[in-house]
């Protein structure tokens, strides 16, 4: 799956990026067609520490899935974020194995 990470308001590290490539590809093994996602990594300037949002929105077909976290740290929010789209993909896939099977009833 096509991955693109933006950064915003800082420089993303090389080990930030290959963590989020590899967390978000292990959503293939829960639903194979997802065309491509993109993640936002925003930095806020809030005397606040929990300052790190991730945003990712994956495409699949008939539908863009999203989920926002903010946390103390990039890696945090990634991780809650992927299990976010995990049940969002799973419900996906079984409204969609639902809507087909009564499809073919009908026939």
């Amino acid at each position: 799956m096509k991955i693109s990470v933006q950064s915003i308001h800082f420089n993303a590290d090389k080990k930030l990026l290959d963590f989020i490539q590899k967390k978000v590809d292990k959503l293939d093994q829960f639903f194979d067609q997802i065309i491509s996602g993109m993640v936002y990594l925003k930095l806020e300037n809030v005397e606040d520490e929990e300052n790190k949002i991730v945003e990712i929105k994956l495409n699949v077909p008939g539908v863009t899935l999203f989920a926002k976290e903010q946390c103390k740290s990039f890696e945090e929010a990634t991780d809650l974020a992927i299990d976010s789209l995990r049940r969002q993909v799973n419900k996906h896939k079984d409204k969609s194995r639902a809507h087909l099977s009564e499809h073919k009833s009908l026939l």
